[in-house]
C-alpha cells in the first residue's frame, strides 16, 4: 500500500518511521484510513521507546507490557479516547506480527457524552443573548448559539468562522468549516435568521469575536463577559453540539435502529457508515437542514 510505503510522519525520527512502516505492513490494514491510524500509533510508540532506551524491534516495542507503559506514560496528557484507540491499534499490530498480547489490559476511563440542553434551556440562552447590553455581545452570543445548536460546531472550529463562511446555497444555509476536518455543514432551519444576522454583523470578521483565527479561549472569553444568566450556569459548548446531535439522531430514527438491532455502542455502525457514499451538499441540506420549527 502506497500510504504505508511513503510514510515519514510529522516530526518523527527515521528509525521510528521505518519501524512503523515495517510492522503496519505485517498487520495488513484493510483501508487507507486504518493504515494511517496504525502508522500514527506505531511511530509514536517507537519514538517514545527511543527516549527510554528501547530498540525499535517488534519483540521489544510490541510486548504487552511496553504497549501498556506507552499508553499510560507515553501518552500522558492525551485524551482517554485517543489512548484507548492507540492501545487497541498497537495490540492489533502486535497480533499481526505474531506477538502474544494477552492477558487483556486494565480498562481506561471512558468519557461519557455531555447532556443536551432542553428546549426551555435553549430558549433561555437566546433570551439572554437578546438581553446583553451591547450589540457586539448580542450578536457574538447569538452566533455562537446558532453555530453550536444549528450546525454542531466544536470549540476549535468556532473560532475560524467568519461572516463569509455562512452562505445561502443548495436550498438552505451552510457553514463552511475549515481546519482539521474541512466540510460544509447545513444549519437547522430555525437558526437561519439569527445566524444570518450575526454573519452580516461580523462581515469579514469572526462570528464569535476576536481578531485572529489562531486566537485561544474564544468561547471562554465570550462566556466570561456575559451579563446576567447566573441561574443558567456556565454555557457549555460541548452541550450545544450534543443538543444538535440528539435532535438529528431523533429525526433520523437512530434510537429505533439501535433498539431493533440490539446495538448499545456505535463503533460498528460507524465502521459500516464509512462504507456508504458521501451525500452531496444538496442532499445534506435536505436531510440536515430541517428540524422542528418554532411555534407561530
Amino acid at each position: 500500500m502506497a500510504t504505508i510505503a511513503g510514510y515519514t510522519g510529522h516530526r518523527i525520527e527515521p528509525a521510528a518511521a521505518g519501524f512503523a512502516r515495517r510492522v503496519v505492513t505485517s498487520a495488513a490494514p484493510a483501508c487507507v484510513m486504518r493504515a494511517r491510524s496504525l502508522l500514527w500509533a506505531c511511530s509514536r510508540l517507537a519514538q517514545w521507546g527511543a527516549t527510554v532506551g528501547l530498540e525499535p524491534v517488534e519483540t521489544v516495542l510490541l510486548h504487552r507490557s511496553v504497549i501498556e507503559r506507552f499508553v499510560q506514560v507515553g501518552l500522558t496528557g492525551r485524551s482517554d479516547a485517543l489512548r484507548r484507540t492507540a492501545r487497541t491499534n498497537l495490540r492489533f499490530v502486535a497480533a499481526g506480527c505474531g506477538i502474544v498480547v494477552e492477558p487483556r489490559p486494565a480498562p481506561l476511563a471512558r468519557t461519557r457524552a455531555k447532556a443536551p440542553y432542553s428546549p426551555a434551556e435553549v430558549d433561555a440562552w437566546f433570551a439572554l443573548a437578546a438581553a446583553q447590553p451591547t450589540e457586539v455581545r448580542r450578536q457574538h452570543l447569538a452566533g455562537l448559539l446558532c453555530l453550536g445548536l444549528g450546525a454542531g460546531l466544536e470549540r476549535a472550529e468556532l473560532r475560524g468562522v467568519t461572516g463569509g463562511h455562512v452562505q445561502s446555497r443548495s436550498g438552505g444555509i451552510v457553514v463552511v468549516v475549515e481546519g482539521r476536518r474541512p466540510r460544509h455543514v447545513p444549519v437547522l432551519a430555525r437558526y437561519h435568521q439569527p445566524l444570518l444576522a450575526s454573519a452580516r454583523f461580523a462581515g469579514p470578521g469572526f462570528v464569535c469575536g476576536g481578531a485572529s483565527p489562531t486566537r485561544k479561549n474564544v468561547t471562554s472569553n465570550l462566556v466570561d463577559r456575559l451579563a446576567g444568566g447566573a441561574d443558567l450556569g456556565r454555557l457549555d459548548v460541548g452541550r450545544l453540539r450534543a443538543t444538535w446531535l440528539v435532535e438529528h439522531l431523533d429525526r433520523l430514527g437512530l434510537a429505533a435502529l439501535f433498539s431493533a438491532a440490539g446495538v448499545t455502542c456505535s463503533q460498528r455502525i460507524g465502521d459500516l457508515a464509512a462504507r456508504l457514499p458521501t451525500p452531496d451538499e444538496a442532499t445534506l441540506v435536505k436531510i440536515l437542514g430541517g428540524g422542528r420549527c418554532p411555534p407561530a
